[in-house]
Order: C-alpha cells, then sequence, then structure tokens
C-alpha cells in the first residue's frame, strides 16, 4: 500500500504541477486544490473512522477499536490543519487576505479545535486516572462519546457554503449538475485524493499497530528475577 500510495502521489504531482491547465480566473493559485482539498476529504474520512470506531467501542467494548478512534484523530488533526494551512495561502492569493470570517473557515476551525480536545480529552483523563490511553475503558468511554457527539461538526462544515452565504466556492466535482471543471483538473484532483486516502490508511493502520505494540505487556523474563545464591 505504501508504495501504491507513493506511485498515486508522483502521478497525481505530476498531472497537478505540469498536466491540469491553470485556472482561468486563479491561474497557478488554483493548483493549491491538489493539496487543499485531498487534505479537507482525507479528514472528513478521519473523522468518520472516529465515529465508527467510537461508536463499535460503545456496542462491543473492544479496546482495539479505542485505538482506532485514537489514531484517526490523530490523522484528522493533522489533516485539517493542513486544509486551513493550505486555504489560507490560497485565500491570500486569492481573496488578499489569509484570514477570512466565512462559515467554511470558521465551522472548519471549530472543527479542529474540537478533535484538538478530544485528544486533550484523552491525555488529561489517562494522566489524572493513571491509565494507559487507548489500553483502559476508564479512558475509553468518555472518549468514545466524545469522538461520536464531535462528529456532528463534520457536516456543518460541509454543507457551510450552501446553508450560509460563503466566500468559499461551492461543491464542483459533486456538483448536482455537470461539473464545470476541466477533464485534466478533474484527474489529477482524483489521483490526489486516492493517493492522500491510501497514505492516511497507511498512517492509520502503522498507528495502530504502534499503539497495540507500545500498550503490550513485556514478557516476564525469569532469569531477570532470578536471586544469585550466597557462598558459606
Amino acid at each position: 500500500m505504501a508504495w501504491a500510495a507513493a506511485g498515486l502521489t508522483a502521478a497525481a504531482t505530476v498531472a497537478g504541477g505540469w498536466l491540469a491547465p491553470p485556472d482561468e480566473l486563479q491561474g497557478d493559485a488554483q493548483r493549491l486544490m491538489y493539496l487543499h482539498v485531498p487534505a479537507a476529504w482525507v479528514a472528513y474520512a478521519a473523522f468518520t473512522v472516529v465515529l465508527a470506531a467510537s461508536g463499535a467501542y460503545l456496542i462491543g467494548g473492544d479496546l482495539r477499536w479505542d485505538r482506532f478512534a485514537r489514531a484517526a484523530a490523530e490523522l484528522g488533526v493533522v489533516l485539517t490543519a493542513a486544509a486551513i494551512g493550505t486555504g489560507a495561502i490560497w485565500g491570500h492569493l486569492v481573496w488578499g487576505t489569509w484570514w477570512a470570517w466565512d462559515p467554511r473557515l470558521v465551522s472548519t476551525a471549530l472543527l479542529l479545535l474540537a478533535y484538538a480536545g478530544y485528544l486533550a480529552l484523552r491525555r488529561a483523563l489517562a494522566e489524572r486516572r493513571a491509565a494507559r490511553d487507548g489500553g483502559d475503558h476508564r479512558v475509553a468511554r468518555p472518549a468514545a462519546v466524545a469522538g461520536v457527539a464531535g462528529f456532528l461538526l463534520v457536516p456543518v462544515v460541509h454543507f457551510s457554503v450552501v446553508w450560509w452565504r460563503s466566500l468559499h466556492q461551492q461543491a464542483t466535482v459533486l456538483a448536482p449538475h455537470r461539473p464545470p471543471i476541466d477533464l485534466r483538473m478533474a484527474t489529477a484532483l482524483l489521483l490526489a485524493v486516492a493517493a492522500a486516502t491510501l497514505a492516511a490508511f497507511c498512517l492509520l493502520l502503522h498507528r495502530v499497530r504502534h499503539l497495540e505494540r507500545r500498550l503490550a505487556p513485556e514478557p516476564s523474563s525469569s532469569a531477570a528475577e532470578r536471586t544469585p545464591a550466597g557462598v558459606g
């Protein structure tokens, strides 16, 4: 999967950087779309994993689902921050400002704060209760409830450009009518989304495996516990 993600990333770089034409109005600044949109969409996917894994934990009580929720939240927070960062650069180039009190921007910032708070809650509970984050029900239960509740912000972010007046452009690829996008742009964007999705999935599995290894009990060594006998 890692090699496939690397290949898709290379293809997306070539397609987005050279093969796709610049936007008629925004020029080359539009190429930030091939970073901004995949980061935002895969962040949505990561928070969907948090929702699903948290629900699965609340139903079945398997702590492995809690570890998936934690790893996905970490990934989603990083990608949301990346989406805000690339969006700020894009906005500066096109709107002439780094930040605007736009519904999409404000709701995305709230989403970032919500899941950063989710991770902070996990850490605070682990420290207060002397528990292992990812390996203790005393942390997992309240964290799962917070993970389910936090997802309520995701549809607010996505539909904010429809519900309120916004500077942010509305859906293009998933527009109800024929998408007004050049085929080469669409191909580059789909390659970028596929590359980001596969890379994020690899990172998620790697992070969960790392958590499980760290939380696994160390095998006891009888030799280390052996007491040497005295002489005489």
